[in-house]
């Protein structure tokens, strides 16, 4: 858990959490011009799924993340292990589709794609992950090597 307070804006900031692969961006919230970046007009729009929020907790036995993707069909989830040890959540929410009779007054729901990525503790068996979506919170599991406990044996003290 990070304990220094962010001072980019409402998001909380990755840079000292060791074990997360997120980047700053230093253009988060900045209106970019379209034509120079080749990036969508609404930096908000991007931004808000982009950063899928994401909690991490350790129990005993497993590591559990909860991802907020409200709106977003298990189908369009992707969760996989990189490198052994990487993993990667990500995934995509279209934009509704627009007809030429429709007249839009608001357009606030997010679209677009969003990638995180956790650096797993030598202690996670990346070969039982267990993922599972309900009520727009994908759920994901991954069990912990049992830690083998030092056998405490009885002296008897002779005297």
């Amino acid at each position: 858990m990070c304990l220094i307070p962010s001072f980019f804006g409402g998001r909380r900031s990755n840079i000292f959490e060791p074990f997360s692969l997120d980047l700053w961006d230093p253009f988060e919230g900045f209106p970019i011009s379209s034509t120079i970046t080749n990036a969508p007009s609404s930096a908000r729009e991007i931004s808000a799924l982009a950063n899928a929020r994401i909690d991490w907790k350790e129990t005993p036995e497993a590591h559990v993340f909860k991802v907020d993707v409200p709106g977003i069909k298990k189908e369009e989830v992707k969760v996989e292990v990189e490198e052994g040890s990487i993993l990667q959540i990500s995934g995509e929410r279209s934009r509704e589709q627009e007809e030429k009779s429709d007249q839009w007054h608001r357009m606030e729901r997010s679209s677009g794609k969003f990638l995180r990525r956790f650096r797993l503790p030598e202690n996670a068996k990346t070969g039982e992950i267990k993922a599972a979506m309900e009520n727009g919170v994908l759920t994901v599991t991954v069990p912990k090597v049992e830690e083998k406990k030092p056998e405490v044996k009885a002296i008897d003290i002779s005297g």
